[in-house]
């Protein structure tokens, strides 16, 4: 069985294996019984045929005493007869020969002779039975009653011989009749089933039948006598011949004379006894074959009935699994129908929850507003090949942090969802999503990119109309970021370029602003850029320069700025305005400040063994200023320093955390290094951090110092930074001095020391040192 479970685990088919399965049962069972029913037959046949040959062979026996008493009485009649005895003493050859032959024709025999005490043969025909003279007149006297077989000319006779008595011996009657096929063929007659007879007799060249068949039968079948007559078994036995087995009985005749033996030979092919039988045989195979086609055609309709809600469910799986509705129709309360039940409600379930995952996948789980999934999904759908009127804008609400800390989350997550429905109610055939807390995204149709800035600002103009959140009303303003889709772009990056207007657009604070692409740059060389920063501090491809700083007082250089210098080996000299910012963004600021801190004070030992001693002036990032190791830093290295150190730093360095800051700058001054306030009169400078910020020195930024000449306002602005400083004790330092005038006028003004191209710019270390030597005179000429 396990055998055949493998062989069906080939198909494929559900249907299939039961089909065959049950084909396979089903004829092994017809088989089982065909067997059964073929082995009965056959012995049922085979015991009827060996009664048959049993009996046969009885009623040979009998016929053979009723011929043989039959030959007897007819020979003695004869023999006793006067007038015979008396030819037969007189060797009266015509009156024997006619009395014999008289007799031969009443009895219907076929041999009728006198043996002559001499051994002379009195008959008809004499010749054929002088041959064997001898051989009758032995066998006659060696018995009372001769009788038995007597093969002359090679057919075998039943012969009888009856002694004639004259009173002494003077012969004996001899009758014989002929068994040959005709007799046989009588005799076949007397059985109950037409069996084969014959008799067989050994000659000196092997056995002889009287039948005529095949020299290998022949040799078979006296093999078969052999083996019969040695085992002296007279039961029918199985015979082999060339047309197949039958059932034979040997049964051995009386002789005549001696050294000859003789058979009779009954047989039944067996082919011929299942003849009453091949009808039934075909009866059976045919119901058995119509019963094999009627179970496979009802295994077939079974198994398909079976497996039709089955192949439903496996393809309702399938569609499940692309999902497709995998809805099954339940025609059965059987298990397949409850199963097929249980599999609607989960293929529901499962829709549902897919139809839920794929809301929350495509909105905004606090407002409901789609978010930038669906957003780019819906411009994959809205755009069209060729078409360049589709923008995205980005809008963010200014100061949503506020206005969340002010209001709470909930209500600002509201005023988020209500810019969004307003939005979407003046554009309806836009698409709004949220980007993230405080943004959202419209994509919409325009003329180009001047009807797409107008159509924002008239939407802005309702969209920044106060909400009523809880009764109250808000105020919204909104900065928006535009970017055209532009063909071929996948949609994130329409909306990226927005983002990034939108940054560009608070950035220069503006209302609205189209993505600037060229203010942008690339990010993906400035991001290769950084990663090759470091390697270009370990090679000197990173070098500090250092611009000096006139005291006006001591009307020397006194002081210098490190400034730092990025040689690329294929870009060139790279603005620090373009890498210190992203170093500041990557963190790579910390590790640039770190070689430029060695490296000044590196420079400064080298100027003072040159006889410079100068103070050496370095630009500290806003982020050091709260970063701790950088102060442990400072600790260690400050005291190798052979000269002053100071720090330059912006008021906005200490804005986003004021306190460890300050506590930052207050470390730094413990190691001696002084603070300068840098830049400043830019950015967000505040009196109240210049209070706080307990520095050396304050540069006045040049954007301050480029018109002082010409504009009053500058000048004034200048002149009271000056006294304000010199108020809080600061030293002041003019930066970007590139006009005589503007020296003389800041000199006049009261200002502490000038530092610009008037007076020397940027320039590596061994410059300054020529400069150092050979400019005083120079210095002095501008005041």
């Amino acid at each position: 069985m396990e055998f055949v479970l493998r062989r069906l685990a080939m198909f494929k088919f559900l249907r299939t294996k039961l089909t065959l399965l049950y084909a396979a049962l089903f004829g092994v069972t017809l088989i089982l019984i065909s067997v059964a029913v073929f082995s009965a037959i056959s012995s049922a046949a085979q015991h009827q045929v060996r009664g048959e040959l049993t009996a046969s062979g009885t009623v040979f026996d009998r016929v053979w005493s009723l011929r043989s008493e039959q030959l007897r009485q007819g020979a003695s009649l004869l023999s006793r007869d006067f007038g015979f005895r008396e030819a037969v003493a007189t060797r009266d050859h015509a009156t024997i020969v006619s009395a014999m032959e008289n007799l031969r024709a009443r009895l219907r025999i076929d041999l009728a002779f006198i043996v002559g005490v001499d051994g002379q043969v009195t008959a008809a025909d004499t010749s054929r039975l002088s041959l064997r003279a001898d051989d009758l007149v032995a066998a006659m006297y060696e018995s009372d009653s001769p009788s038995g077989i007597f093969v002359l000319d090679g057919t075998p006779y039943q012969m009888i011989a009856v002694p004639v008595m004259s009173p002494d011996l003077i012969g004996w009657v001899v009758f014989a009749a002929r068994l040959d096929q005709t007799e046989m063929t009588a005799l076949e007659r007397l059985a109950a089933i037409p069996l084969d007879a014959s008799v067989a007799h050994h000659t000196k060249d092997g056995w002889v039948t009287s039948e005529a068949i095949s020299k290998a039968d022949l040799a078979d079948l006296g093999a078969f006598i052999d083996k019969a007559t040695a085992a002296k078994s007279t039961a029918p036995r199985t015979l082999q011949t060339s047309a197949g087995k039958a059932i034979a009985l040997v049964k051995p005749l009386p002789v005549l004379t001696g050294g000859e033996t003789a058979d009779l030979v009954l047989s039944y092919p067996l082919a011929r006894a299942f003849g009453p039988y091949r009808p039934l045989l075909a009866i059976i195979a045919g119901s058995s074959l119509l019963g094999l086609l009627l179970v496979i055609y009802g295994s077939w309709t079974l198994a398909k009935s079976v497996t039709r809600p089955i192949s439903a469910l496996d393809e309702g799986a399938r569609r499940l699994q692309r999902g497709e509705d995998a809805h099954v129709a339940v025609d059965s309360h059987d298990e397949i129908g409850r199963l097929a039940e249980s599999f609607n409600i989960m293929a529901t379930e499962i829709r549902e929850r897919e139809r839920r995952i794929t809301h929350l996948a495509h909105h905004d789980a606090e407002t409901g507003l789609p978010n930038r999934l669906s957003l780019e999904k819906g411009l994959d759908i809205l755009r069209q090949p060729g078409d360049d009127g589709l923008f995205i804008a980005v809008l963010g609400v200014d100061r949503f942090a506020h206005v969340r800390g002010a209001i709470g989350y909930a209500p600002a997550a509201q005023v988020i969802r209500e810019v969004g429905e307003r939005l979407a109610s003046l554009q309806p055939r836009g698409l709004v999503a949220r980007l993230s807390t405080d943004v959202l995204a419209l994509a919409f149709e325009a003329a180009g990119e001047s009807a797409a800035e107008a159509l924002m600002l008239h939407l802005l103009g309702d969209l920044e109309q106060p909400l009523h959140i809880g009764g109250d009303a808000i105020d919204v303003a909104l900065t928006v970021g535009l970017a055209p889709v532009r063909p071929g772009d996948p949609p994130g990056a329409a909306i990226e370029r927005a983002n990034i207007g939108f940054d560009q657009a608070r950035g220069s604070r503006r209302k609205i602003a189209f993505f600037d692409a060229e203010a942008y740059g690339d990010p993906s060389s400035n991001l290769a850029l950084m990663s090759g920063m470091l390697w270009a501090i370990r090679s000197g491809h990173i070098e500090l320069y250092h611009q000096p700083k006139f005291d006006l007082r001591s009307r020397t250089v006194n002081a210098v700025e490190g400034l730092v210098r990025w040689r690329h080996p294929t870009r060139g000299l790279l603005r620090p305005d373009l890498f210190i910012p992203m170093a500041e963004e990557t963190g790579h600021i910390r590790t640039l400040t770190d070689w430029v801190l060695r490296q000044a004070i590196e420079d400064q030992a080298k100027l003072a063994k040159q006889g410079h001693m100068v103070e050496m002036s370095v630009n500290i990032s806003g982020r050091l200023l709260g970063d701790r190791d950088f102060a442990d830093l400072v600790d260690r290295l400050a005291p190798t320093a052979v000269g002053k150190l100071c720090f330059e730093i912006t008021e906005t360095a200490v804005i986003e955390n004021p306190d460890i800051a300050f506590e930052v700058l207050d470390r730094f001054r413990e190691a001696g290094v002084s603070i300068s306030i840098d830049d400043f009169g830019t950015g967000l400078s505040s009196l109240a951090y210049l209070k706080q910020i307990r520095g050396q020195e304050l540069k006045i930024d040049r954007s301050l110092i480029k018109d002082v000449t010409e504009s009053q306002r500058d000048a004034l602005i200048v002149r009271s930074t000056i006294d304000l400083a010199h108020s809080l004790g600061l030293k002041v330092t003019a930066e970007g001095v590139e006009k005589a005038d503007a020296f003389q006028l800041l000199a006049a003004m009261g200002c502490d020391a000038i530092q610009g191209y008037l007076i020397a710019k940027p320039q590596p270390l061994n410059e300054l040192l020529i400069f150092l030597r050979d400019d005083h005179e120079t210095k002095r000429s501008f005041g």
